[in-house]
């Protein structure tokens, strides 16, 4: 039995970090499956490459044969990694062009995780009002944990910490899905406890920000030392 993995990125960089996260959550899907004994190909696609012949889609309603290769990959595919930066508060316009070029019944029932980069941890949100409505609305069976990844998580040792625990749960996430479905593979029901390992706060934040994103209890603290 062999599985099929698609990593589909936003990014328009080279190199981008949305790439390199979706690369990092396609693996480690890859990985669970392996555990439960099955083998899977992973695809990664940099929708950038693909930048003209989206656009082309849009305005003749046809896919060039590159484009349609790619598509008829994704519509295939087990599994569906969904990653995009995240620009004005919402998915990029590179990736929200792909999805609409798709048939909006492609992709039901499809495990999707989804993944998203910026420069900030305050645009983590952006993964569930911006790109979980489009997900729901292709009816696709999107993970309960997603990835969200700031400009701090991308350092010399590359995805760590509280990131790569959250990576690896949603691979799992996958495995207990397709287990569902299938009745055959077996998959570790235990996911533990989100709330251990909800995103972190990086170091330098600052209290006294009121755009920062901090904990319940660092914000009581600074509200009791300025009273006292």
């Amino acid at each position: 039995m062999s599985k099929s993995i698609v990593v589909i990125s936003g990014g328009l960089g080279n190199p981008s970090s949305t790439s390199l996260l979706g690369r990092q959550i396609g693996e480690s899907v890859a990985t669970e499956l392996a555990v439960a004994g099955i083998q899977a190909d992973v695809l990664n696609v940099e929708l950038r490459e693909y930048a003209h012949e989206i656009v082309n889609n849009m305005l003749t309603g046809f896919a060039p044969p590159a484009l349609q290769k790619i598509i008829d990959a994704v519509v295939a595919s087990d599994v569906l990694v969904s990653v995009t930066p995240v620009f004005s508060a919402s998915v990029s316009g590179l990736f929200k062009s792909f999805i609409d070029i798709l048939d909006p019944r492609s992709l039901e029932a499809k495990p999707v995780v989804l993944a998203a980069t910026a420069g900030s941890q305050r645009h983590q949100l952006a993964v569930d009002y911006a790109m979980r409505p489009i997900f729901s609305y292709l009816r696709t069976q999107v993970m309960p944990t997603t990835v969200f990844a700031a400009s701090e998580d991308f350092g010399g040792q590359g995805l760590a910490g509280t990131l790569s625990e959250r990576t690896r749960r949603a691979a799992r996430e996958v495995v207990v899905a397709l287990s569902a479905d299938e009745g055959t593979l077996q998959a570790d029901s235990d996911l533990g406890d989100t709330r251990s390992i909800a995103p972190s706060v990086s170091d330098t934040a600052n209290p006294n920000d009121p755009l920062t994103t901090l904990p319940f209890e660092a914000l009581l603290a600074s509200v009791q030392g300025s009273r006292s």
